[in-house]
């Protein structure tokens, strides 16, 4: 693939995320009251170009955050504008996630039995969500030590990897090829479009990408107008009064 056809994919990679979250944001509780009032929202500038941050994983060892790390740049890619989902530390949210409640299943009924589902249901496994990705990357670093690393393949190689892990039937010890990436493509899109107090959207990103207030504490002074722009940065849930952002405490920390 040529560069000119690389930049054109992550285009149109990238336009497809940004409509996809019209529909995903929708789905997060503090943004439903901004989409109920439909108002316009102005992108904020563009920060200056963000590099990936440095995290302390406490779930994923070494091999498991390379992979982590270098599909999550091609699921949601940066661009000469915008940081992806690396520098937005997506995979520290996707760590921290797998190592807290969530990836315990917490809140998940495990009793079975185990038969195939609708899409709507979600997978259909013994497994915590935890116990999947690991299961799942644990067969896949058996294969990659063979041959080359996935974080070592080009930006092709990775994609095509990828899309082999979603449309083929393969078994990674157990868990569907199929339903390890759509759980890895989920949790990325989370991670990239929540509220930086889990973990990742950090520098919140990708609100100020698609021009997303953020969790705002009133509109009582706009609610009765209507096709206005709002020209305000984004603010997060657990930004204090100095702009600070503190973390989630009950997320795993070292």
């Amino acid at each position: 693939m040529s560069n000119v056809e690389d930049k054109d994919a992550e285009f149109s990679r990238r336009d497809a995320i940004k409509i996809a979250a019209t529909g995903f944001l929708a789905a997060l509780p503090l943004t439903t009251a901004v989409a109920k009032a439909e108002a316009v929202v102005e992108k904020t500038k563009a920060p200056p170009k963000i590099k990936k941050p440095k995290i302390t994983y406490t779930f994923l060892n070494r091999n498991e955050a390379a992979f982590i790390e270098a599909a999550i740049s091609r699921l949601i890619p940066a661009d000469e504008s915008w940081g992806g989902a690396l520098e937005a530390g997506v995979s520290n949210y996707i760590d921290k996630q797998l190592g807290g409640s969530w990836g315990a299943g917490e809140r998940l009924y495990r009793s079975g039995p185990w038969l195939p589902g609708t899409k709507s249901q979600g997978y259909q496994l013994p497994y915590t969500p935890a116990e999947l990705f690991r299961t799942a990357l644990k067969a896949l670093e058996k294969d990659f030590s063979k041959k080359t690393p996935f974080a070592k393949m080009t930006a092709q190689q990775q994609d095509e990897f990828l899309k082999k892990l979603e449309s083929e039937d393969r078994d990674l010890d157990g868990v569907p090829s199929k339903v390890f990436f759509s759980s890895l493509l989920q949790i990325t899109m989370e991670g990239f479009f929540s509220d930086p107090v889990y973990g990742g959207n950090q520098n919140m990103i990708s609100w100020r990408m698609i021009g997303f207030p953020g969790a705002y504490g009133s509109y009582y002074d706009i609610v009765d107008k209507h096709g206005i722009k709002i020209s305000r940065a984004p603010i997060s849930l657990a930004e204090d009064s100095m702009g600070h952002v503190h973390a989630n405490p009950n997320i795993p920390a070292r």
